[in-house]
């Protein structure tokens, strides 16, 4: 993975002395505006920083090929925030690799709290089926028609948005639908005990690829863990339901962060 390069930003400043400073991550082809609607409706003390990951919409599609581990992007991406991260969001396969990173034996740094947004989550080893993989295939560009829809700002002709997703999937590749793939079907080793920091993990109950019943398995398995599932939303809570999200975000980092400056 050497020559990939993770861009941070600051995006949106706090209103307050005592910032709680957010680092949100995308998920797999999307990009940092991912988190624009979040960052209009989050509370005045949050300083929102987003990150351009290799498996964004503008990164390498070298990241996918064999070697190294994805997750190292995410202590990358956290190594870039002056004065740390108080808070870890992370959307969809972010959210697998973020999961990973902070359960390893020695994570570089910790946030004080992480949230997962559609996060992909399975307890058993024989939950996983060679139906999963056929389904996972044959939808996979309609999690990229999806978010072309929402990120539009006029309507498209549902043919052409259908286009444009199969030219975000074929960009991604087999390889990267194997990285995502193989990070899910870890999901159920992960050492969850390990993870003890509070997680919130939202999840929207009309979710058809990461299933609401994936963020509730990861809460209830983890020690501090918690689920918000949000009516009427599909993979994008923090696009399609952005004050709802937001208004989730700020309850949990104010309960979790102790410093928290989020009124």
């Amino acid at each position: 993975m050497t020559g990939i390069h993770v861009v941070v930003r600051r995006t949106r400043a706090a209103a307050h002395e005592r910032p709680v400073r957010a680092l949100a991550l995308h998920g797999l082809a999307a990009t940092g505006t991912t988190w624009s609607a979040y960052g209009q409706h989050a509370a005045p003390g949050v300083e929102l920083w987003t990150a351009e990951l290799p498996w964004g919409q503008t990164g390498a599609p070298a990241w996918s090929l064999p070697g190294g581990d994805p997750a190292d992007w995410i202590g990358a991406a956290m190594d870039e925030v002056p004065g740390g991260v108080d808070v870890l969001i992370a959307h969809s396969y972010s959210a697998l690799l973020a999961l990973e990173h902070l359960a390893a034996p020695s994570p570089q740094a910790r946030p004080g709290a992480l949230v997962v947004v559609s996060p992909f989550h399975r307890g058993d080893p024989a939950d996983f089926h060679w139906d999963t993989a056929r389904h996972y295939l044959s939808i996979f560009q309609d999690v990229f028609d999806e978010a072309l829809r929402l990120a539009s700002t006029r309507p498209l002709d549902a043919g052409i948005r259908h286009d444009m997703a199969l030219l975000v999937r074929d960009r991604v590749g087999p390889y990267g639908w194997l990285r995502f793939y193989d990070s899910y079907l870890r999901s159920p080793f992960l050492d969850t005990a390990a993870l003890d920091l509070p997680v919130l993990a939202v999840a929207g109950r009309d979710d058809r690829f990461a299933p609401p019943e994936d963020a509730a398995s990861l809460a209830d398995a983890l020690p501090r863990g918690r689920l918000c599932l949000l009516d009427d939303c599909g993979h994008f809570p923090m696009a399609e339901r952005p004050r709802e999200f937001a208004d989730a975000v700020h309850a949990f980092v104010s309960e979790s962060v102790t410093s928290a400056g989020v009124s």
